[in-house]
């Protein structure tokens, strides 16, 4: 089930909705459903592009949305988002356009690890690949980010440190530095796995 919401214009929006996280609670009239959000600052104007992103919960689910003022591809289409958090390498994930729209887009896969992540970062830059061949950014800061992301999490069940979200070290941490190490310490770190695996079942 996917929202199909209007988004709030900027005018309805207050200076500090504009310039940091905030927590909203809204009602999908297509669904008859209320929902949670967290909604990012917009990024600095003149030097990004205006790129917003959403961490919803509905019906306990969450998915991250990204909203555009330009256009990114075709409704329903699939497309490349990368995000870099802080000076780690970039990230790249699939997103897809709403159905409805050619500028609002959204992913549920990896949710726990992306927040995750969201959550142990300063800054977060965007890239997103668009079907003309730009690339659209932004820079968003992630300070005061915890305590609304937090809360959209508490509203889809999720206790920090009892879920994938809060872990230390992620698949993408374990694959970026398995990647630096030669063939044979590759090996060695492989046999360890799978005597852990084998003990586990």
């Amino acid at each position: 089930m996917h929202l199909c919401l209007s988004p709030a214009s900027a005018d309805e929006e207050t200076d500090q909705e504009m310039e940091t996280w905030t927590y909203h609670k809204e009602w999908d009239k297509l669904n008859n459903l209320d929902f949670s959000l967290v909604r990012s600052p917009m990024p600095k104007r003149g030097l990004y592009d205006d790129i917003r992103l959403e961490i919803i919960c509905q019906d306990k689910k969450l998915q991250l949305v990204a909203k555009t003022s330009n256009l990114i591809t075709s409704q329903g289409r699939e497309f490349d988002f990368e995000y870099q958090l802080d000076k780690k390498p970039s990230v790249a994930i699939k997103m897809r356009t709403f159905k409805d729209s050619k500028r609002r887009a959204y992913t549920d896969e990896q949710i726990d690890r992306i927040v995750g992540e969201f959550l142990s970062g300063q800054s977060l830059f965007i890239r997103i690949n668009t079907i003309i061949s730009t690339v659209l950014s932004a820079d968003i800061p992630l300070k005061d980010a915890s305590g609304p992301i937090q809360q959209v999490l508490a509203d889809c069940g999720i206790v920090q440190g009892k879920t994938p979200t809060q872990q230390a070290y992620s698949l993408a941490d374990f694959e970026r530095d398995f990647a630096k190490l030669s063939q044979e310490q590759q090996g060695q770190i492989l046999d360890k796995i799978e005597k852990i695996m084998l003990d586990i079942h």
